[in-house]
């Protein structure tokens, strides 16, 4: 995985939680691999990438983080995980990703991307299906803000 198509989604994810946090401090953990069929932590936001190369971008977060980013961006307490909040969740993950990808289009990388599949529940994994010899392994890069945890999951290769 080259380091060309992460940093963008690091940066950019770094960026877009300041400001949907009104200023709040983001810190960045330290990265590490992870096997792609893994837990979740409760609330997962996937989207698909596909062109130049192909993988998937999940952000990753407890359900509790999730009401809490989602309360936050709308400016009003939620008290369930509702549609409200799962619309929420979704368009951070959309706002990141398009801000990623128009950089590495500038980069001269071509992407096309999904629109972002949310999943929450307990007790998750997702895994990638396919060809098993070839075991993408996934960065976790962790962002830890006073709201929780979002740990930005990026698994891609290069198209063969």
């Amino acid at each position: 995985m080259r380091v060309e198509y992460i940093n963008p989604f690091v940066e950019i994810s770094y960026k877009v939680l300041q400001e949907v946090l009104g200023g709040a401090q983001v810190t960045r953990g330290q990265l590490y691999l992870k096997s792609t069929a893994m837990p979740v932590m409760g609330v997962a936001a996937l989207v698909g990438l596909a062109g130049d190369v192909e993988g998937r971008v999940l952000f990753d977060m407890t359900t509790d983080t999730a009401l809490k980013i989602a309360s936050k961006m709308n400016n009003e307490d939620l008290a369930v995980f509702d549609d409200l909040a799962k619309a929420t969740i979704s368009e951070l993950a959309n706002l990141i990703t398009a801000q990623a990808v128009t950089k590495l289009h500038e980069l001269g990388f071509k992407f096309d991307l999904t629109p972002p599949a949310l999943f929450a529940g307990e007790k998750m994994e997702i895994a990638a299906l396919g060809n098993t010899s070839e075991n993408v392994e996934a960065l976790i890069v962790p962002l830890i803000t006073e709201f929780g945890k979002v740990e930005i999951n990026v698994a891609i290769r290069e198209r063969t």
